[in-house]
């Protein structure tokens, strides 16, 4: 059987996208997004809950994300989890997790009337 790696957000951008541009005019676009849920405790209180997502756009939706995606945007997302390491600046091992989009959709209303 073969493994399956999806997920699927709806969420706001928790910043502007970060841009960078690679050797061989390689793009890449991160920002974070926030997913949150609402739901009532066990007194009838409202909660919420937010959990962060680190997101990576290459190429063409990196170009998409540096022309139309700003903090706060509202975007449907879908791609794969990818986990990395890397070291920091005092050499102890960080661990990190990241949405690589395969496709996102641009979901607030003003940006459905401009575009």
């Amino acid at each position: 059987m073969r493994g399956l790696n999806k997920v699927t957000l709806i969420g706001n951008l928790g910043n502007d996208p970060i841009i960078q541009n690679l050797e061989g005019n390689v793009k890449v676009a991160k920002f974070s997004l926030a997913t949150s849920e609402h739901y009532k405790d066990a007194n009838g209180q409202n909660q919420s809950n937010t959990d962060w997502h680190n997101v990576v756009l290459w190429r063409g939706l990196a170009d998409l994300a540096e022309k139309y995606l700003h903090k706060g945007s509202l975007i449907y997302l879908e791609g794969k989890l990818k986990n990395r390491t890397y070291d920091d600046k005092d050499g102890q091992k960080r661990y990190v997790t990241e949405v690589i989009a395969e496709s996102f959709l641009m979901l607030d209303k003003a940006s459905h009337e401009a575009h």
